[in-house]
């Protein structure tokens, strides 16, 4: 039987017809007839049930007509219905973000091992360049560089005065070969020539004395006299030669040795100080730097921005009295001129988007064109939701001065641009098992019918196949359909999510 089969009113109901076989039986508990009759009766009523019976054999397929059909609605009067047309079906997701500038000057924190702010300009206060913008604790900086310069001085007094010690063993290596060996030298050899002419001198007193002592003019004591100062000059001119030997072989050997051993080591006291005391300048240096990282000054004009992100918490906000680290960014100087909206995207519409896609921003009462420039390989961790969330970054074409980063903005991506293609309203179709379904009125009636989805916004879905322009459809098809849907899950609801595309 069709279900799409209506009652008509202009046959006899199901109860009419019950209480006309009724009467035609009658009463079964009606007075008794009296006994001799009976066996009469009998065949009576035999006769009379057995055309009826085989009439109801025959007719009861025609009877069911008016008993009420399981999968037609009670009353489809007043349902409403929607008629399949064609139209042009922009694909859209739309989803709320901030606006952040496409090009930030960081402002970090460049003190070694992180310090704390002491002082910073008002978020969204507009700087020069040059003007203080954060202040950052140099109390300890302060109190170290103090004590570095300190230690940098007692370095500078050892320097210098192993540069004048290896200055002076210099002088005194030269001193020894250019003046006190030469003036031993010569005295040296001035004792030879002594010797050696006293010895002459005693010589010839001797041969003059030996010539009187045989003529008697002197007496032996006297010539034993003069045999011995020559002896003694002997002795002399050999000590005086031993001694110019002694000076040019091993004294002066010797003492150069000494003194450049002095000198050289002069020499490596005064490299080590000197490289001492240049450690000490870059220490000292190197504070004397960290303390003017401890004043912030902007590199250029622009609008304050302070770096806190949805994620960051209470303790690690950027204001006065929190503690930052080495590198980490604490203000921002964003270029108003290139600013991008930041949205962020369910998963199950990520997939759908892809940079190039244009795209419609709206920030307060303005609106921007733009265009998609990035899509998120990884969600933004939030602690207050499990659902996964995708940033895509839309950049806006145009320029504001109304544009602040952080302002709040709503970016409708343009998935797809579908022109004339059959569509319906969302609520006119549910998903029924693995199926999606529709519910077509025919005349008084109703068809379940199968339907291939395509894409879809919020209000339309596509209908690839299953559906014909012009047809109606009921925008209820749960209420419709009532109990010929399969259900095979356990619950089946409106289908109100986004379609797979089936292309």
């Amino acid at each position: 039987m069709d279900s799409s089969a209506s009652p008509k009113s202009d046959q006899p109901t199901a109860s009419t017809n019950a209480a006309a076989i009724a009467d035609l039986l009658g009463n079964p508990t009606a007075q008794q007839q009296p006994v001799g009759k009976s066996s009469q009766r009998g065949w009576v009523w035999l006769l009379v049930l057995l055309p009826l019976f085989v009439a109801g054999v025959f007719l009861s397929p025609r009877l069911l007509e008016f008993l009420p059909d399981t999968n037609q609605a009670a009353d489809l009067t007043g349902m409403p219905l929607y008629t399949v047309q064609r139209r042009d079906l922009q694909i859209t997701v739309t989803e709320e973000g901030s606006l952040v500038s496409d090009e930030n000057v960081d402002i970090t924190c460049d003190v070694a091992g992180g310090a704390t702010i002491i002082w910073l300009v008002d978020d969204g206060d507009r700087v020069a360049e040059g003007m203080d913008i954060v202040k950052l604790d140099a109390s300890v900086l302060s109190e170290n560089a103090t004590a570095q310069k300190i230690a940098y001085e007692k370095a500078r007094a050892l320097m210098i005065q192993a540069d004048k010690d290896y200055a002076a063993a210099k002088i005194a290596v030269e001193e020894y070969k250019q003046g006190l060996f030469k003036k031993d030298l010569r005295t040296a050899e001035s004792n030879v020539t002594a010797a050696t002419e006293r010895l002459q001198a005693t010589q010839n007193t001797l041969a003059y004395g030996e010539r009187m002592f045989r003529k008697g003019y002197i007496t032996p004591q006297q010539l034993e006299a003069q045999k011995s100062a020559v002896a003694r000059a002997k002795l002399d001119l050999g000590t005086a030669d031993i001694a110019l030997d002694v000076l040019t072989k091993f004294t002066k050997p010797k003492m150069i040795t000494e003194l450049e051993s002095v000198r050289d080591s002069a020499a490596a006291r005064f490299e080590s100080e000197k490289a001492a005391l240049e450690l000490e300048n870059i220490k000292l240096e190197r504070l004397e730097g960290e303390l003017l990282k401890c004043t912030i000054k902007a590199p250029q004009d622009g609008l304050v921005i302070y770096a806190n992100s949805r994620s960051r918490d209470r303790e690690t906000e950027i204001k006065e009295g929190t503690s930052v680290k080495e590198r980490q960014v604490i203000l921002q100087l964003p270029d108003l001129t290139k600013m991008r909206a930041d949205v962020e995207v369910h998963e199950s519409k990520v997939d759908e988007i892809s940079p190039g896609m244009p795209a419609v921003v709206r920030v307060q009462d303005l609106t921007f064109s733009g265009v998609v420039t990035s899509v998120s390989n990884r969600p933004e961790s939030n602690w207050f939701s499990t659902a996964k969330k995708y940033v895509v970054g839309v950049r806006i074409d145009g320029k504001s001065e109304a544009l602040r980063p952080g302002f709040t903005a709503e970016a409708t991506i343009i998935v797809a641009d579908l022109q004339d293609v059959i569509a319906v309203p969302v609520a006119a179709v549910i998903e029924d098992g693995k199926e999606f379904i529709c519910a077509v009125k025919k005349g008084k009636g109703f068809e379940r019918r199968v339907v291939m989805l395509g894409k879809s916004d919020d209000r339309f879905v596509e209908i690839v196949e299953g559906l014909q322009e012009g047809e109606p459809v009921f925008l209820n098809p749960e209420t419709v359909l009532g109990e010929s849907l399969s259900r095979d899950q356990e619950q089946a609801s409106e289908w109100s999510g986004r379609p797979n595309t089936n292309e």
